[in-house]
C-alpha cells in the first residue's frame, strides 16, 4: 500500500531569515496583484467603446447569423472609410493651388515703370574709327580694312576698351531724343540715365527707385511721350551674317520695376519707325506660394544684396549672374552688361563668349541656372496699339523743324506714348487651394459617415491596446521562479523520489553492508534487526 511520510523539519537561524524574506515578498507580489486591476476583455471593451458597430460585433452574447452581419457590416464601412481617406490624403499631398484676382482700389497717385529702350543699331557706323572696324571685324561682319581701303594687317592698334567703344560709337540720346514730355512736363535727355545691355548702350527713364516718378493720372498724356530719330545713315552695312547681325530698323523698348535689371533682349518688345506705339500699362502685384505648393523664392530678410551687384532679387538679375559665371567660366572675363568687377572680354572672343553663354544656359528646374520666380513680383501688364505717322501736313512741318527731308522723317521719326490705363492696380495671389483644416474636415465627415468615430474614439482603441499590451509586459517581466520545495507552516510534505535525491546522507543499510543505496532499510531488509522510525531519517 502507498506511504505519506509527514516530516516536520526545523531550519536552522540563518536558513529562516531568508525563507521569511520570501514570504514576505510573495505576499507583497500577491497585495500588488490584488491591487492592481485586470485588463479588460475585447468583449467588455466592446461594449463601452463609443465605435459604432464594435458592441454588436464584438461584445459579449451568444454568437450568431445576427453577430456575423455586424461584423461584416463593420467590416466594410472601415474599408470604405480607408479608401476615403487615402483619396484624401492623396489629393493633399498632391498641393493643389488657385489664383485670386483683386482689383484694388483707384488710388491718387502711381509710382511709375522705369522705361528702357536701345536702338537696335549697336554702332554707329561714323563714329567707328580703323581700330574700331579691326578689332570689330568678328562682331560686326566689317572686314577689317582702313579709310583707303588696304588691309590692316601691318598695322598695329593699342589694345581695345571695350566700354570706350560702346560709349564713343553708341547712338547718343542726345541726338536721337527729339521731344519728350512726362505728365504734361518738359524732359530731356538729363532724366534718363546710361545703361548697357546686349544691344549696347541703352538708356532708361525713371530708373532711380529712391526717387521714382509719380503718375497721378490715368490715360494717354499722364505718361512718358517721346519722339526718336533712330537715324538709320549710321546703322551698320551687312558685309556679312553673324550671330549679331540685325536686318531690322527701330528700338527695343521693356517696362519694369525700378529694382529689375533691364533684360531687353528676350523681354522688351520693338517700336518700328513711322508710327506712333501706343503703350497702355497696369500695375500687377503677384504673390506666389512658396514650398511645397510652388517654387517660388522667398525673401531672406537680409541687409546685404541676395545677387551682387543688384539691390534686389529678380529672375532677370539672376539671369544676369548665371551668364557671368559660364562666361568667367570660359572665357576668364565678363560682358560689359553683366556686373562685377572682373575683366572685360575683348572684342576679338566677345561673340564666342556670347554664343557659349546662350549654348550653356537652361531656362527649367533642371538646367544648370535655375531662378525661381520671388514670392512678390511687380510687373505691368501692356496693351500696345500704333497709327501711322507723320500724316502729309506734319510731315513737311517735321521736315521743316529738323532740316530733313519727308522721306527721311517717315524712315526715321517715331513716337512713343508710355501711360497708365488707369490708377488701379491688379492684385493676383496664389492660395492654397486644399489645406490641412480642410483635410482635417473631410476626414472627421468620413470618419463620422462610416463608422461613426471621433478623435476620442481612436484615444479609447489607442487607451486599450496600451493597457493590454502593459499588462502582458509586467507578466513577463515579473514571472516568478517555480521553487524546489513548498512550504506551509514548517510542515513539508516529501514525496520519496525527493528524499532519495535531496538526502545528503548514507544510508544505514549501505554501511551495513546490504544492498543499494537506500532510505528505508528495513523495508528493502524485512529481516533486519529493528530500529525506529526516526532512526532511518537521522543524519
Amino acid at each position: 500500500m502507498p506511504i505519506e511520510i509527514v516530516c516536520k523539519i526545523k531550519f536552522a537561524e540563518e536558513d529562516a531569515k531568508p525563507k521569511e524574506k520570501e514570504a514576505g515578498d510573495e505576499q507583497s507580489l500577491l497585495g500588488a496583484a490584488r491591487g492592481a486591476a485586470a485588463p479588460r476583455d475585447l468583449a467588455t471593451f466592446a461594449s463601452t467603446s463609443t465605435l459604432h458597430g464594435l458592441g454588436r460585433a464584438c461584445g459579449p452574447g451568444p454568437h450568431g447569423l445576427r453577430r456575423t452581419l455586424w461584423a461584416l457590416a463593420l467590416l466594410t464601412s472601415l474599408a470604405a472609410f480607408l479608401y476615403q481617406a487615402a483619396v484624401l490624403a492623396r489629393g493633399y499631398l498632391t498641393r493643389p493651388h488657385l489664383v485670386v484676382m483683386d482689383p484694388a482700389a483707384p488710388a491718387p497717385v502711381a509710382g511709375f515703370p522705369a522705361v528702357t529702350l536701345c536702338n537696335i543699331n549697336r554702332f554707329r557706323h561714323s563714329a567707328l574709327s580703323d581700330a574700331d572696324i579691326f578689332h570689330l571685324a568678328n562682331l560686326t561682319g566689317l572686314p577689317p580694312k582702313d579709310r583707303d581701303g588696304h588691309r590692316a594687317a601691318g598695322l598695329r592698334y593699342p589694345e581695345p576698351d571695350m566700354v570706350d567703344i560702346l560709349n564713343r560709337t553708341g547712338h547718343q540720346l542726345a541726338d536721337m531724343l527729339k521731344s519728350c514730355n512726362f505728365s504734361g512736363h518738359h524732359c530731356s535727355a538729363s532724366n534718363f540715365s546710361v545703361v548697357y545691355t546686349r544691344y549696347g548702350k541703352c538708356y532708361t527713364f525713371n530708373a532711380d527707385p529712391q526717387s521714382s516718378l509719380p503718375s497721378r493720372a490715368g490715360g494717354m498724356g499722364s505718361g512718358l511721350e517721346i519722339m526718336l530719330d533712330i537715324q538709320q545713315e549710321e546703322y551698320l552695312p551687312i558685309w556679312r551674317e553673324t550671330n549679331e547681325t540685325s536686318f531690322e530698323a527701330g528700338i527695343r523698348v521693356q517696362i519694369h520695376s525700378q529694382e529689375e535689371p533691364p533684360y531687353i533682349h528676350q523681354l522688351g518688345f520693338g517700336v518700328s519707325p513711322g508710327f506712333q506705339t501706343f503703350v497702355s500699362c497696369q500695375e500687377q502685384r503677384l504673390t506666389y506660394l512658396p514650398q511645397p505648393w510652388g517654387n517660388c523664392r522667398a525673401e531672406s530678410g537680409l541687409r546685404e544684396p541676395e545677387l551682387q551687384g543688384y539691390s534686389a532679387y529678380s529672375v532677370s538679375a539672376c539671369r544676369l549672374r548665371c551668364e557671368k559665371e559660364a562666361v568667367l567660366q570660359r572665357c576668364h572675363c565678363r560682358m560689359v552688361h553683366m556686373p562685377g568687377n572682373e575683366t572685360i572680354c575683348p572684342p576679338n572672343i566677345y561673340i564666342e563668349c556670347a554664343d557659349h553663354t546662350l549654348d550653356s544656359l537652361g531656362g527649367g528646374s533642371q538646367g544648370p541656372c535655375f531662378c525661381p520666380t520671388p514670392c512678390n513680383l511687380t510687373r505691368y501688364g501692356k496693351e500696345i496699339s500704333m497709327v501711322r505717322i507723320p500724316n502729309r501736313g506734319s510731315a513737311r512741318y517735321l521736315a521743316r523743324k529738323y532740316n530733313r527731308n519727308e522721306t527721311y522723317i517717315r524712315e526715321n521719326f517715331l513716337v512713343l506714348d508710355v501711360f497708365f490705363e488707369a490708377l488701379t492696380s491688379e492684385a493676383m495671389e496664389q492660395r492654397a487651394a486644399y489645406g490641412l483644416s480642410a483635410l482635417l474636415g473631410d476626414l472627421g465627415g468620413q470618419m463620422g459617415l462610416f463608422i461613426g468615430a471621433s478623435i476620442l474614439t481612436l484615444l479609447e482603441i489607442l487607451d486599450y491596446i496600451y493597457e493590454v499590451s502593459w499588462d502582458r509586459l509586467k507578466r513577463v517581466w515579473r514571472r516568478p521562479k517555480t521553487p524546489l520545495r513548498t512550504s506551509t507552516g514548517g510542515i513539508s510534505t516529501l514525496g520519496l523520489q525527493e528524499l532519495k535525491e535531496q538526502s545528503p546522507c548514507p544510508s544505514r543499510g549501505h554501511a551495513e553492508g546490504g544492498g543499494a543505496n537506500s532510505l528505508l532499510p528495513n523495508h528493502h531488509h524485512p529481516h533486519g534487526p529493528p530500529r525506529g522510525l526516526f532512526e532511518d531519517f537521522a543524519c
